[in-house]
């Protein structure tokens, strides 16, 4: 019997699944987050490494009766000189195992859509989208970097709680419950006390800033007109991010657009308004098929086993 293994790595956790040959599941481990630009490349590689170790440990697998390892990893592809080395280091901890190593947006691709024609977005830490149409040509939108970019993820809607806050703090909005929310979290006796504590333990950590965005989510489930346009506002950056990969391929009318990452975990407050920008582009929003990590491995029978890809990938959504 053979085995194969999907990662989807991410800012924040990096998730591993084994599957036979025939697509059951076998074991699952997760561990912290694999993106090179925050952690570093020999970081990263031991990561995985030691994840890939772990998961097979708990299937009672060896690594020697692995077909193949499929892995989307943060930044992969934007990094011409650390893209090489990476591949590199990883590949040389599986030796005989084919390995394929790409940007962890086509594993959310790949499970949502089950690698099938059409488009994923990605809004976790970060954000990105990833489409494929019906002649095989493939393109990517967004995810450039937080600094100026990844709109409409967790990290950007976390930055938009912290701001929301200090204009309703000072009274350039009008307070709603995202106020109170903020001051009791943070325990906050003046106001200004949020400044120290985001400059010195949230602003350096990319993964931290995304976490506030669950504040905003209880803010907006309270009826904070603030933090509800803020959703609204995520929602079109997202939009925007889909029609970037549009513009790039050739889809008929009613194409597909799928989801994955954690900002979708609040639901309607992001899901309506996404739906709605995905309508006017012509699409329609449909619920991921799979995990991304079940996507991986999908990839594996996708690129390494073609002949029992369909079978496998008909197994997994009805397992869904």
């Amino acid at each position: 019997m053979k085995y194969y293994l999907g990662v989807d790595g991410g800012g924040t956790k990096t998730a591993f699944s084994l599957c036979n040959s025939e697509g059951d599941p076998v074991a699952e481990h997760l561990c912290a987050g694999s993106s090179y630009l925050m952690y570093g490349i020999d970081c990263v590689v031991e990561r995985i490494r030691t994840g890939v170790e772990q998961c097979l440990e708990k299937g009672n697998v060896s690594l020697s009766d692995v077909a193949a390892i499929s892995m989307g990893l943060p930044c992969v592809g934007e990094n011409a000189v650390m893209d090489p080395q990476l591949k590199q280091k990883i590949c040389a901890c599986f030796p005989g195992v084919q390995v394929y190593i790409t940007n962890d947006v086509e594993v959310g691709w790949a499970g949502s859509l089950a690698c099938e024609e059409g488009i994923n977005v990605v809004a976790g830490t970060g954000s990105i989208a990833f489409g494929e149409d019906g002649s095989g040509k493939t393109a990517r939108s967004g995810g450039w970097a937080e600094f100026f970019s990844d709109e409409g993820s967790c990290y950007w809607t976390g930055r938009k709680t912290v701001e929301l806050f200090s204009k309703e703090a000072d009274h350039r909005l009008p307070r709603g419950p995202l106020y109170d929310i903020i001051r009791e979290e943070f325990h906050l006796s003046d106001d200004f006390e949020l400044i120290d504590l985001m400059v010195n333990e949230y602003f350096p950590y990319r993964e931290k800033v995304a976490s506030l965005q669950i504040l905003l989510e209880k803010a907006a489930v309270k009826g904070d007109p603030q933090a509800i346009e803020a959703y609204r506002s995520a929602a079109a950056e997202l939009g925007l991010i889909v029609k970037g990969v549009l513009n790039q391929l050739s889809f008929q009318p009613g194409f597909p657009v799928s989801y994955s990452g954690g900002l979708f975990k609040a639901g309607d407050l992001i899901l309506k308004p996404f739906e709605a920008q995905i309508h006017a582009l012509g699409g329609r929003l449909v619920k991921p098929q799979l995990s991304p990590v079940m996507g991986a491995v999908l990839l594996c029978f996708f690129k390494f086993n073609p002949a029992d890809f369909p079978s496998v990938a008909q197994k997994l959504k009805n397992r869904q």
